[in-house]
């Protein structure tokens, strides 16, 4: 729901985005890969590319990151490179990974592509790439690079969402049961039943949005990029993603059954017909922590957890990314 206190930002039109790019039919790729999903994952898509590239005569190198500390520098390298051939920038992972990439790419003036080896892989569907590793290679040889949002929160972009309070520390249980269990999307459900059954503490919250202060008492602040993930736990901001503004999502203050029941609202896709969730669009906010005090927060963005001193700024960039994706049409039919 829409409180009557919280209004929604005015759409942005889509005559202001930028027209599509069109890439040269020898531009090389440059592919940044996260070593973390496997080393037979990795050794399948480094062969599907020899395959599938090598056959259409295309230029390629792959990076392998075997560290994640050092992801960011190697997307940076590999974004100087490109520019001074004209290539594409490729990000091959999870959601986190591809952030990763497409922040060092975003305003180089190189496009962007991805191929998705994550468990939700919320990005990739939301534009339409298909995750099969075959499938996301071709269209690397004739798809456009359309202009797409990505958000921030404060200096970190997000491609996903941003959260702070319980979120983050849902994820950060996902991992662990992740590292025990292995990765799906079954064991991510079971992990976050378990964490909300759990105690937890609630935030005060002041948002200021469009010149105006609100106090919120909640235990997550989530804010959203995806109209895919919006979509599917139903809520009615989804449509405002694509007029230029992200959805921000607070549950007020509740106990942890009634925490469980949202969530599988949630996963039922009814989410937006609860009473006891604050949800708006907008094009910026500052959130502080009622008590003034300049502290650091747990945040999370696009699964990587992190700590930021208050306030906390969630906006649109000023710019869009550009990224290797379906026409319209094909983008729709593969969304699912």
């Amino acid at each position: 729901m829409t409180p009557p206190e919280l209004s929604t930002s005015p759409p942005v039109t889509a005559s202001t985005d930028p027209a599509p790019r069109v890439i040269a039919a020898d531009a090389p790729f440059i592919v940044v890969m996260n070593a973390g999903s496997g080393r037979r994952q990795s050794d399948e898509t480094r062969a599907a590319l020899d395959d599938i590239l090598g056959r259409a005569g295309r230029k390629f190198e792959v990076r392998l990151v075997a560290d994640p500390s050092q992801l960011a520098d190697t997307a940076r390298q590999a974004v100087r490179d490109a520019k001074a051939q004209n290539a594409v920038v490729v990000g091959a992972g999870g959601d986190g990974t591809l952030c990763a990439v497409a922040e060092a790419v975003l305003g180089s003036g190189c496009a962007f592509a991805v191929l998705p080896r994550g468990t939700f892989n919320y990005f990739s569907r939301d534009h339409g790439i298909p995750a099969d590793p075959a499938e996301s290679i071709r269209l690397l040889l004739d798809a456009r690079a359309f202009p797409v949002q990505v958000g921030f929160l404060n200096e970190r972009m997000f491609l996903v969402n941003a959260s702070l309070g319980l979120y983050p520390k849902l994820l950060e249980d996902r991992e662990i049961y992740k590292r025990q269990f292995g990765r799906s999307r079954l064991i991510a459900l079971w992990s976050a039943a378990v964490t909300l059954l759990r105690t937890h503490r609630h935030l005060r919250l002041h948002i200021e949005h469009d010149g105006t202060m609100h106090e919120v008492r909640t235990s997550t602040l989530f804010v959203s990029n995806n109209r895919l993930q919006l979509e599917q736990i139903g809520m009615a901001e989804a449509p405002q993603l694509e007029r230029g503004l992200l959805a921000a999502i607070a549950p007020r203050a509740i106990g942890r059954l009634a925490q469980l029941g949202l969530t599988l609202r949630g996963a039922a896709g009814r989410m937006s017909d609860a009473d006891n969730v604050i949800s708006f669009a907008f094009k910026r906010i500052t959130v502080t922590h009622q008590s003034k005090r300049q502290r650091p927060v747990k945040v999370a963005t696009d699964g990587e957890i992190n700590w930021i001193i208050m306030p906390l700024e969630f906006r649109v960039a000023p710019e869009p990314l550009f990224l290797l994706k379906p026409e319209a049409d094909v983008a729709n039919a593969n969304r699912s």
